[in-house]
This record gives C-alpha cells, structure tokens and sequence, in this order.
C-alpha cells in the first residue's frame, strides 16, 4: 500500500498533502525534529526525531519503499527516495525523477558554491496560492499514477 513521507520542518504543504491522503485512504508520516501542531485523523503518524543534521531525512530514506511518495525541497533527500524505486514531489509540484535528479543535485551544488562565494543571493518569493493549486493538482496526479503502477 503506498505511504506518504513528508519532510515537514519546513513545508509549506502540509494541509493540502493531508486532504488528498485523506480522499486516497493514505497513511501519512509527518517528519520533524520539533513538535508541529497539526490536525490528522488515524492515519496521521507524526514522528518526532532528535535534533541534528538530516536526522529527518535519514528516517524517511530508512523507511520510504517503492510505491511510495515523498514530499520534499531537500534535493539529497530526493535523491535518496529515488534510489529506493519511490516518487518524490517538490513543495512547489515540482516531481524529481531519475531524469531529472542528477541536474538538480548539480545545479545545488552550484548555487551552493556561487552563494559562498558571494556571487549570488538567494531570494524566494513567497508561496502563492496559485502555487498551493499546482501541488495539489501535483499530488493528486502523482497517487494516481503511483496507485496503478505495476
């Protein structure tokens, strides 16, 4: 059956990621190492891991399989999902494929090197509704298809 796995200290799409489990019948793991205050009914698990570097995303690659979904803005972690035959969706409804993943870690890696650098800074508009509506068109895309693969 699949699971959804959010990486959810910094995600914006909680909420929406929860209303189409709900309509799917989905477990969801809600990951954080801090409490969130969140309503969800009997197939919401949140775990709560310690504090530290990729504590969260070690958990979810332990536990994620294929079939499964991963909501995610951590590349490497992405990575790691889809080495495990999962499918990963961005908070924007962005999907990271085995296409698209190797240019995507290279192009953090990039920023990475240009931002220290001081070549770059980041700026991130804000998340729109507009945004919202094309994850959850994303999400729902991405059940469907994840539910009748073979």
């Amino acid at each position: 059956m699949t699971e959804i796995y959010i990486d959810g200290d910094a995600c914006p799409v909680k909420d929406e990621v929860l209303r189409v489990a709900e309509r799917h019948d989905l477990q969801v793991h809600l990951v954080s190492n801090a409490w969130l205050r969140i309503e969800g009914g009997p197939k919401l698990n949140k775990v709560l891991v310690p504090d530290g570097p990729d504590v969260a995303d070690d958990w979810i690659a332990d536990h994620i399989g294929a079939k499964d979904i991963c909501i995610t803005g951590d590349i490497p972690l992405a990575a790691r999902c889809i080495e495990k035959g999962a499918s990963v969706l961005g908070h924007m409804g962005k999907p990271f494929t085995p296409d698209s993943i190797g240019m995507a870690l290279a192009m953090r890696d990039l920023k990475s090197q240009l931002r220290e650098a001081g070549e770059i800074k980041d700026h991130h508009a804000g998340f729109k509704k507009a945004d919202r509506s094309n994850f959850l068109s994303a999400l729902e895309e991405m059940v469907r298809a994840v539910k009748v693969a073979p």
